[in-house]
C-alpha cells in the first residue's frame, strides 16, 4: 500500500505542474505602433486645404511621426491647433512625439494636419489613401473616411 501512494505522489506532482502551467499567460510580445480613426474634413471653398485627424496609438517603443502624405494630395502638413482667448490659433509643426503605450489625437480643435491640393476626385464619402511615417522607419498606411465641411466623424469628441 505505501508503494503505490509513494507512486501517486510524483505522477499528482507533474500534473499540478502541468495545469498550472497550462494556466500561467504567455508574455505578450512588443506591442506595434497603430494609426486608427483617420478621417478627413474636406474644404468648403475649393482649393483651400482639407483638414485631417486621426490617433496614434503608441506601441511598446516611443515614437516620433514625422511626415504624413498621400498620393492624392500635393502635400500635407502637421499642425498644431488651440485657443488663445477667442482665437482659434494654428502653426505648423516638425512632427509629433508617441510616447509608448499612449494615445496621441490629432482632433478638431487641437492638433491636426492640412491636406493642401486635393485630387478633385476626393469628395465626402470616398476614401483617401494616407501614409504616416516615423523617426524609425516604419511607415503605416491607412484609408481616411472623407466627410463634407460642416459635417463630423463618428469618432470627433471622442
Amino acid at each position: 500500500m505505501l508503494r503505490t501512494e509513494t507512486m501517486r505522489r510524483p505522477v499528482l506532482l507533474v500534473s499540478l505542474i502541468l495545469t498550472l502551467v497550462g494556466c500561467s499567460k504567455t508574455p505578450a510580445g512588443p506591442t506595434k505602433l497603430e494609426v486608427k480613426d483617420v478621417w478627413v474634413r474636406l474644404s468648403p471653398v475649393a482649393g483651400r486645404p482639407a483638414a485631417a485627424y486621426f490617433t496614434l496609438k503608441g506601441g511598446s517603443q516611443p515614437e516620433r511621426l514625422t511626415t504624413v502624405t498621400s498620393s492624392k494630395a500635393v502635400r500635407i502638413e502637421l499642425h498644431e491647433g488651440g485657443m488663445s482667448g477667442n482665437m482659434m490659433t494654428m502653426k505648423p509643426i516638425a512632427g509629433a512625439f508617441v510616447p509608448a503605450n499612449t494615445e496621441v489625437k490629432f482632433a478638431p480643435g487641437g492638433n491636426h494636419a492640412m491636406v493642401f491640393d486635393l485630387d478633385p476626385a476626393i469628395t465626402p464619402g470616398t476614401r483617401l489613401p494616407i501614409a504616416f511615417s516615423f523617426q524609425s522607419g516604419l511607415t503605416v498606411e491607412a484609408e481616411a473616411k472623407t466627410v463634407a465641411a460642416g459635417d463630423s466623424d463618428s469618432h470627433e469628441g471622442h
